[in-house]
């Protein structure tokens, strides 16, 4: 009875935010939590490099928070970097969040890519497209 007095409450929701940068180009990638791995897809970084943000916060036994990138090569996507962190992330006073600075380079022409990634935790959803 007393809720419906307050109004209606809003729904929060978490995100992980990596940031990455090639060629002096950084981008904001945000994760949603998903059911399913196998649901994310890759983004393209540069022409050679693809990074993947795979971010479960249920069930307890699969919550965690992966990130891959890969070589784009003429036979396919080849695995070049895998990190996974626990859920929920440690909070870390380090300016490069959860993650810590990632350099990965490119087997082929010595490129680097770096990134680091952010929790955000219990953020206001206003307006949220479901993966």
């Amino acid at each position: 009875m007393v809720l419906a007095l307050l109004g209606p409450v809003p729904a929060l929701a978490e995100d992980v935010v990596c940031h990455c940068t090639y060629g002096g180009e950084t981008r904001r990638l945000v994760a949603a939590p998903v059911e399913s791995a196998y649901s994310v897809g890759v983004i393209e970084i540069g022409s050679y490099f693809r990074f993947r943000v795979v971010f479960q916060n249920r069930p307890a036994d699969l919550a965690a928070v992966k990130a891959y990138a890969y070589a784009d090569t003429d036979d396919g996507l080849v695995l070049i970097h895998q990190a996974t962190y626990p859920y929920p992330p440690a909070r870390h006073p380090s300016p490069y969040g959860f993650t810590g600075l990632h350099q990965v380079y490119e087997p082929v022409t010595d490129g680097e890519m770096q990134y680091w990634c952010e929790w955000k935790p219990d953020k206001p959803m206003l307006h949220r497209r479901r993966p």
